[in-house]
């Protein structure tokens, strides 16, 4: 969707399209891995007994997996930036930033 309107030619749009494809692949990964460890987090919680080390041990594999995926994410967006325009990219940064303004009004009616 972010391509629409940029002129995007079909080389980069394919291009975009396998990086995009393998992040996602690579974060499915990822997801199953963060929802394994929110399921242990969980059983260390509902224990009889909570075990605060094993509580720690988990949040910090939490906290590996999340970088990880950060990671990954910065990577596909370089990787993306590589195959745009400086222009692309600056119409996609105005987008993102109306998308975001946006956001924070829903945000802000809801709260009230």
């Amino acid at each position: 969707h972010m391509l629409a309107g940029l002129d995007a030619t079909d080389a980069q749009r394919s291009q975009i399209k396998q990086i995009v494809q393998a992040a996602a692949a690579d974060l499915k990964t990822q997801r199953e891995a963060g929802r394994a460890l929110r399921q242990q987090g969980m059983q260390i919680f509902t224990a009889p007994n909570v075990d605060a080390n094993a509580a720690e041990t988990v949040r910090q594999q939490m906290l590996a997996q999340h970088d990880q995926v950060s990671k990954r994410m910065t990577q596909a967006m370089v990787d993306i930036s590589r195959v745009l325009t400086p222009e692309q990219r600056a119409k996609i940064g105005q987008r993102m930033q109306e998308r975001a303004a946006k956001m924070q009004e829903r945000m802000e009616r809801h709260q009230k």
